[in-house]
Formats: structure tokens, C-alpha cells, sequence
């Protein structure tokens, strides 16, 4: 797989022809320097992006056959997110933040559900709460609850612990890789964190266009 921005004559490469196998329950870290193209590669990976050439196979689809509105399909039924910057919408509740995803995905009891998952992430008392009236922390473990209440396959993580002090960051990837283990989900990490790349199963480095198994 390529991927490379500009004209073809005079092209801006990314990624030269790299290749990668993900096995079902898998955690994989890609660490890399800024601007060496990992949040790039994690939106290819997830069907967000298309490489420029090459194919990408997600959950038995090769997702370069597939339209966007199939691609969506997939990713909200199998793919779960986790940003650095939390990504909620600052309007609702936390309840409502995990609700919204299992409504989208047309989960039988969605308010149960999202009730469950914030009380396993230790938020149960702040449900009713917005985004404003909690901290980093608290943030980033509703959003871990709301990507784990879908019960997904796939969990792509983009930095986790990038806005958040080094106590609450380890709490945080704690709380996460137990989950990931309780649930069985392939987990795809992006971080600059070597520590927190060494927790996982496999370790990829992505620089200067080609990744390797660290």
C-alpha cells in the first residue's frame, strides 16, 4: 500500500509500499515522528481514507471496492474511535454522548446500556454531567465508554493520553487495555508514548515512508 498527496508527476509520498497483517484480538502500537503519517495511516486503516495505491482488507471487506455509504455501514457497526481530544458533543450529557452511539447503532436499550458503561468507566454519579463540568480525565473515560458500549471488533486509538497530565495518562491506558482485554478487541493504537507502545502485543514504527516491526 501508497499513499502519496499531489500531482503524479510530482508526488508527496506518504507511505511507500508498505504491508500489514492485523490478527482478530491483537494490540498494535504505531509510533512514529510527527508528521510521519500515523494518523494518516490510522484513517486508511479504518476505511476513512483510501491509499493511492493498493488495497485494504477490513473485516474480510476490501474496503477499495466499497462505497463511502457501505464503508460507514461498516465502521459503525464493527469500528470504535478514541481521540486526543475526546471528540464529545459539548451540548450533551455524558449519558447522552454514550447513548447517541448505541442509538446510531440501534441497540435494543441504549440507555441501559450507556448507564452500564459509564458506571464500569467509574462515572456513574457524573452521567447528567457536560463535557465542561468534567475534567480531561473524566472526559476521556466517557469517551472510552462510549467506544467500548458498542461492543466493537476493531478499536482504533489516535493518542489517548495526549491532553491529559502523566497520573491521569496512566489511569487512563489502564483503564483502556483492561477493558480491551475483558472484550477481546483488536486494538490499533497511535502514540508517541515508547511506553505506552510497549504494552501492547506488537510494536510498528512508520518513518520515513516504510514500517517495521520494532
Amino acid at each position: 500500500m501508497s499513499k502519496y498527496f499531489g500531482q503524479p508527476s510530482a508526488p508527496l509520498s506518504i507511505f511507500n509500499n508498505i504491508s500489514l497483517q492485523i490478527h482478530s484480538g491483537e494490540s498494535v502500537a504505531i509510533t512514529g515522528p510527527s508528521g510521519a503519517g500515523k494518523s494518516t495511516l490510522l484513517s486508511i486503516l479504518a476505511g476513512l481514507d483510501s491509499p493511492s495505491e493498493g488495497d485494504i482488507t477490513l473485516l474480510g471487506h476490501n474496503l477499495s471496492r466499497l462505497d463511502e455509504s457501505t464503508r460507514a455501514t461498516i465502521r459503525a457497526q464493527h469500528i470504535s474511535f478514541i481521540f486526543q481530544s475526546f471528540q464529545l458533543l459539548p451540548e450533551l450529557s455524558a449519558q447522552d454522548n454514550v447513548q447517541l452511539a448505541l442509538e446510531i447503532q440501534g441497540h435494543a436499550q441504549p440507555q441501559q446500556q450507556a448507564q452500564l458503561w459509564l458506571e464500569k468507566v467509574g462515572l456513574g454519579e457524573r452521567r447528567q454531567h457536560t463535557p465542561a463540568q468534567l475534567s480531561g480525565g473524566e472526559q476521556q473515560r466517557v469517551a472510552i465508554a462510549r467506544a467500548f458500549s458498542t461492543g466493537p471488533s476493531l478499536l482504533f486509538a489516535d493518542e489517548p493520553t495526549g491532553n491529559l497530565d502523566d497520573t491521569t495518562g496512566a489511569e487512563i491506558i489502564d483503564q483502556l487495555f483492561q477493558l480491551n482485554q475483558q472484550q477481546g478487541t483488536t486494538l490499533i493504537l497511535i502514540t508517541h508514548d515508547q511506553q505506552l507502545a510497549k504494552r501492547c502485543q506488537r510494536h510498528l514504527r512508520l518513518f520515513r515512508g516504510t514500517l517495521q516491526e520494532d
